[in-house]
């Protein structure tokens, strides 16, 4: 492997790591000199009993605690304008969030505007928000986006029906109190969904044309973690050796993609998901193979990595691409994401639009192999 010599940043915020870091909440949160915290969660989380705990856990510091848990899954502009809203209403002068991905990304978007004015979607992009944020605790429930240690915010602009990239340090969160109990309260089907969001995470970073040795260390591990642990988290949602595992594997696949950038599945799914609002993993999980298929001619040294990391043999007679892909689709199938995306309700003539918004989300850039909006096409017409 050549030496890599470019000049480099890795940027990740402070973590605690282990079985009741979230209890550590309070502390923390007045050790950033928080007094009135808005806790962003959703209705899921507080079902399970995780979001009044951080409460709790808050008022035992002395804290008052504001909760904002009016959000749905692939967050949307309205929601974090309504929480911008709470958050100056209520006198907040830091953020606390618990949950998965679209509680994280939500408390991340209100910040932003907290701090810079405007409206969400003005700040699409990289490197487009000026300002910091108020303080940002993170409390991850679920084992895949790892919003809770990167620089990226996933908001849905609803008229647009899409899916819009924010990357910049600025929305690094200042604690992310990481505990892989919370993971213990996930269905099956989320499991599935945010497991394969961490594996995409980890083989994109690896793949990216930013990645570097301090991106790649992170993203083969996690690549191991998540093949090890997944269908037993699954199987066995109890086993904190399984939840640890695919904790750590989140954790270290999100400080790899949070520097590397992702690629051409992400961004895709991005805009898949903003159409018809579906999990974002699922998606992801959908997608990956083809990607990797259209890829593979210009990452061949690296996406051989992936499947020596993945345990994947290549059978006699068999392309390594075609070994890759295949036991990629064994992993989802075997999982339970068995859908195509044709499945939610996308018709083929959609296609053209799909592939659109994909060629302008930020992740498009960092994919290994420059696509033309026709080849994007096709690629969501194979996995339709």
């Amino acid at each position: 492997m050549a030496v890599d010599t470019l000049l480099r940043k890795f940027l990740i915020p402070e973590m605690i790591y282990g079985n009741g870091a979230h209890q550590l909440t309070g502390q923390y949160a007045g050790r950033f000199g928080i007094s009135n915290a808005l806790v962003v969660s959703d209705p899921g989380v507080v079902e399970v009993g995780w979001t009044g705990r951080i409460m709790e856990n808050l008022a035992l510091a002395g804290i008052t605690a504001v909760p904002f848990t009016e959000i749905t899954p692939n967050p949307k502009d309205h929601e974090v304008m309504a929480g911008v809203e709470r958050y100056h209403a209520a006198g907040c002068d830091g953020i606390v969030t618990v949950g998965g991905g679209s509680p994280m990304d939500c408390a991340k978007g209100i910040g932003i505007v907290c701090s810079n004015g405007g409206h969400i979607l003005d700040y699409e992009g990289v490197d487009q928000v000026p300002m910091a944020m108020p303080p940002l605790i993170c409390v991850p429930s679920t084992a895949g986006s790892a919003a809770d240690v990167s620089q990226f915010a996933i908001i849905t602009d609803t008229a647009d029906r899409r899916k819009v990239a924010i990357i910049s340090k600025s929305v690094v969160p200042d604690l992310a109190l990481i505990d892989p109990l919370l993971t213990t309260t996930m269905p099956a089907e989320l499991t599935a969904c945010t497991g394969m969001d961490a594996l995409v995470h980890a083989i994109e970073a690896y793949v990216s044309n930013a990645s570097s040795s301090f991106t790649d260390l992170h993203a083969l591990h996690a690549i191991r973690l998540v093949t090890r642990h997944l269908a037993e988290a699954i199987e066995k949602p109890a086993s904190l050796e399984a939840r640890n595992g695919m904790m750590l594997a989140s954790t270290q696949a999100g400080m790899a993609f949070s520097n590397a950038s992702l690629g051409a599945v992400h961004a895709m799914a991005h805009s898949l998901g903003g159409l018809i609002d579906s999990p974002h993993g699922e998606c992801n999980a959908q997608l990956l193979e083809h990607v990797i298929a259209y890829n593979y001619g210009s990452a061949a040294e690296r996406y051989q990595e992936v499947s020596h990391a993945m345990g994947i043999d290549c059978p006699a007679g068999q392309d390594s691409c075609t070994a890759l892909t295949a036991g990629i689709r064994t992993l989802r199938m075997s999982i339970g994401i068995t859908r195509t995306i044709s499945a939610p309700g996308i018709h083929y003539e959609q296609i053209p639009s799909l592939a659109e918004k994909a060629m302008l989300d930020a992740c498009m850039v960092t994919n290994p192999r420059r696509p033309t909006q026709k080849d994007i096409e096709k690629i969501y017409a194979a996995a339709f």
